[in-house]
């Protein structure tokens, strides 16, 4: 009953926030090339999903290693689609790389759009490559961090999986820091095998110290996605002690 309750919620809160970025971004876009009145609604959309549920626990970690007047390229482990959503408790404004897939998506895919996301096509790994490149350099030149799963896809057992190279190469081409975030607990939200929401889930979201641009631009792109991968798989084996 309560599931049902809460994705009519969900529906509804989503159909009006839909509406009202639609609004903001043709009203705002002349003097909002950044899109901060549109991504500011996005996180208001998914307080309001997470906060609903009062028996759900959050802990955010870390938020005094975030600079919001720099721009960076956002990591973060990737285990299910709540991901998207708890990237929000994050202060920044931020452009995801997704898969063209999700912009095809009802309601999401025009979100996606409106946000002014980069869309890359899997199987089309040097064209991809190349988008990620040119569209995320022109977002981390005005300001916006580029948020991208590393991984590539989500981890089928919730351990970190080995990383690609993009989210790294690009930033070594803007020469900007690396902001690793690790997550647990997203895959926890429904039941086992089952729509039903478990309403007793936690969500921890932990902000790594960033790397910094000049040791990005100085290290081998493959080697810097070692080191983090590392840094990240630290950080969540120090999450799931606790």
């Amino acid at each position: 009953m309560f599931t049902f309750i809460f994705a009519i919620y969900t529906l509804v809160v989503l159909t009006f926030f839909f509406l009202l970025s639609l609004v903001a971004l043709f009203v705002c876009y002349p003097f909002d090339k950044c899109r901060k009145v549109v991504h500011e609604l996005s996180r208001w959309l998914c307080y309001s999903w997470w906060y609903a549920p009062f028996t759900w626990r959050r802990k955010i970690e870390g938020l005094e290693n975030v600079d919001k007047k720099k721009p960076y390229v956002i990591v973060i482990n990737h285990n299910s689609m709540v991901d998207i959503i708890s990237l929000y408790f994050v202060p920044l404004n931020f452009r995801w790389v997704s898969k063209q897939e999700v912009f095809r998506i009802p309601y999401i895919g025009p979100m996606l759009w409106m946000h002014g996301d980069i869309a890359i096509q899997r199987g089309r790994a040097t064209e991809s490559m190349r988008k990620v490149i040119n569209d995320g350099k022109m977002w981390l030149d005005r300001g916006v961090s580029v948020a991208i799963f590393p991984e590539g896809t989500r981890s089928k057992n919730g351990e970190i999986q080995r990383f690609k190279g993009g989210a790294f190469a690009l930033a070594k081409e803007a020469g900007v820091e690396i902001l690793p975030v690790v997550m647990d607990g997203t895959t926890k939200i429904f039941k086992p095998k089952s729509f039903w929401f478990n309403w007793k889930h936690r969500l921890t979201v932990k902000v790594l110290p960033p790397i910094s641009a000049e040791k990005v631009v100085a290290t081998d792109t493959s080697e810097m996605a070692q080191q983090v991968q590392t840094m990240m798989v630290e950080a969540l084996a120090e999450i799931r002690k606790k």
